[in-house]
């Protein structure tokens, strides 16, 4: 397959994915103005007061496959304290979603021996395999900055006996995928 066509896939997936967080950036100022504005000390409490809590469902939420959508952390980050703390959150949060997918990586490595897992793994990976056959590291790279599920590819990557280097190389986007989507909720907040 020419390079030209996986650059095109890769493209289209972060036009998705900054198509996504402008989706996500309309929700979260509808519901600041609707919800959270008309109760502020209500949610100020809830949600600013036990950051471990906010830590612990970060870490499981990327763990397990990303149930939560990053810049929701990012932005919760952001009225957490000042630059320096949003920096610092910035780097816990890109640090642990680069380790989830090392880990998910590793997982893969090792069901790919286990019997069972061939078989359902075929199913619950129909939907990537073609992709990653297809497009290879590109996909790593489209999932490391777009919303494409992060952990399962790793996982995927994992079961394909693909060199632990390159994809550990590859997956520096994610940590990249933090920096602009970081810059960019920081840039937005300062003139809302």
């Amino acid at each position: 397959m020419k390079l030209h066509f996986k650059f095109k896939f890769l493209i289209k997936n972060i036009l998705k994915g900054l198509l996504w967080m402008a989706i996500l950036a309309v929700l979260y100022l509808l519901a600041k103005e609707f919800i959270v504005d008309e109760n502020k000390e209500f949610w100020l409490k809830r949600f600013y007061s036990q950051p471990l809590i906010i830590y612990g469902v970060y870490v499981g939420s990327e763990v397990f496959f990303g149930l939560f959508p990053p810049e929701f952390f990012m932005i919760w980050a952001y009225y957490k304290g000042d630059l320096w703390h949003y920096v610092l959150n910035l780097g816990f949060f890109a640090g642990v979603s680069y380790g989830a997918g090392y880990i998910a990586f590793l997982v893969g490595r090792y069901l790919q021996r286990v019997v069972l897992f061939r078989y359902l793994g075929r199913k619950f990976f129909s939907k990537y395999w073609p992709l990653f056959r297809k497009y290879g590291a590109f996909l790593i790279v489209a999932s490391a900055l777009t919303p494409l599920p992060w952990s399962a590819i790793s996982m995927l990557v994992g079961t394909t006996d693909y060199p632990m280097k390159r994809y550990l190389n590859f997956a520096l986007f994610r940590i990249l995928r933090y920096v602009i989507y970081g810059y960019i909720i920081y840039q937005s907040h300062q003139f809302g």
